[in-house]
């Protein structure tokens, strides 16, 4: 069976560093830090007191009052991020075959805020149940696909992929090979996450996952620095159209790139922590790799996992020297969480955006907040550090780890 080529024919996005494509582009190249304290909450008495957070967003600009009040964050955000990316599709959706549409989502934790307010609510009464007849609809991870496809009356596959902070690459991969195989001709995918709250932000805390750097917030995501402390967590969405060629060929859709292939694996090592060598990272781009078709000397540029904790930062750049051999030297490798913080579930999504824009533009954003050399990272890999560098990128890829040693790989191309 020959398999359909898949094009992405949209962008959409609401991320702590701009509300939308062009928000979110401009803050990349320019290398604005979305970090800042917490205003979702009191958070003076937490060890981490600032995050990424969305900035300026009204949700009645864009969803009614009363449908809003039934929607857990994670769940408007994707409502947002999903309505930009069909908007700048161009589809005329009178002549879509809706059974031949579907949406495919991903969320690491899903209606977070939702379960900790009812949670508390139900403790506040004590334990009298009176649970809001909407806390199980908005806090179901699944629930974000569901909406969109309601809205728009798109009856093709539709589901959410979790798998920690590789659900949204996931959600892609899975999109990719539904339109492959001939199941469907477009699909919305990406990721959405709200987790910016007590729960949380005490619980990642709890495990030293997270930056304690109070007094500096904004220089807190530091990937590849030697005194990086953990991750910023951030919160947003990113949403892609993915689309059979000849079906977008034949509307005359804009095509932003070709998405060429999606590699999988386990590290089957921990829990929570990384494959020291960076095993799982190597296999994962190496099977994405082959799931394209290309190798690695196509590659120009990666954006890296890169949540500036100081095991993952290691781990990956091993892993890309193991497998690119001499050829890492020529790669522009960057890490956008260092602007963004770490979106967990919807992290793959906008990083992807980055890579495709990338492409675009023909620039590659920095990772910004470096100024110390670790010397168990590579000095002569070209992090594209504090400053974006222009670079004809014809092959793109981005890599996304989740806990559990969730690994997945996304592979780019402009379109020949």
């Amino acid at each position: 069976m020959e398999l359909k080529r898949v094009v992405v024919t949209g962008l959409g996005a609401l991320t702590p560093i701009g509300n939308n494509i062009k928000e979110y582009w401009d803050g990349l190249v320019n290398g604005k830090s979305g970090a800042a304290p917490i205003t979702h909450f009191d958070a003076s008495n937490f060890k981490t007191q600032f995050a990424c957070e969305v900035k300026d967003f009204k949700v009645t600009d864009f969803i009614d009052r009363k449908e809003a009040r039934r929607l857990d964050k994670f769940a408007q955000y994707a409502l947002v991020a999903s309505d930009e990316a069909i908007e700048d599709a161009g589809f005329d959706l009178d002549k879509l075959d809706n059974d031949r549409v579907g949406v495919i989502w991903g969320a690491g934790i899903g209606g977070l805020e939702t379960f900790q307010k009812e949670v508390q609510a139900f403790e506040n009464g004590n334990g009298t149940p009176r649970f809001n007849p909407f806390f199980i609809p908005k806090m179901i991870a699944d629930i974000a696909p569901g909406h969109i496809s309601i809205k728009y009356g798109f009856r093709g596959p539709n589901f959410t992929t979790v798998s920690a902070c590789a659900s949204s690459a996931n959600a892609m991969i899975d999109a990719l090979n539904y339109i492959r195989l001939g199941k469907a001709d477009v699909i919305v995918t990406g990721g959405s996450e709200a987790a910016v709250t007590e729960a949380g932000i005490g619980g990642f805390n709890a495990m030293h996952a997270l930056s304690t750097r109070n007094e500096s917030p904004e220089t807190a995501s530091r990937p590849f620095d030697s005194t990086r402390d953990g991750f910023v967590l951030g919160e947003g969405a990113g949403a892609l159209i993915l689309e059979e060629y000849e079906h977008a060929k034949a509307r005359g859709a804009k095509i932003y790139a070709e998405i060429a292939g999606g590699g999988l694996s386990a590290d089957a090592h921990h829990m929570t922590a990384p494959h020291p060598e960076g095993l799982g990272a190597r296999n994962v781009m190496k099977n994405c790799l082959e799931d394209a078709g290309l190798t690695i000397a196509d590659v120009d540029a990666i954006n890296m996992h890169g949540t500036s904790t100081p095991l993952g930062d290691i781990a990956e750049s091993k892993a890309i020297g193991a497998l690119f051999g001499e050829h890492a030297y020529n790669l522009n490798i960057n890490s956008t969480k260092s602007m963004t913080g770490h979106l967990l579930g919807a992290a793959g999504a906008i990083e992807a955006i980055a890579s495709i824009l990338a492409m675009e533009h023909g620039i590659v954003p920095p990772t910004i907040n470096h100024v110390n050399q670790d010397e168990n990272i590579d000095s002569k890999l070209n992090l594209t550090l504090n400053k974006a560098q222009k670079r004809d990128i014809k092959v793109a890829m981005s890599n996304t780890f989740g806990f559990g040693g969730h690994n997945a790989c996304v592979l780019f191309k402009k379109l020949d």
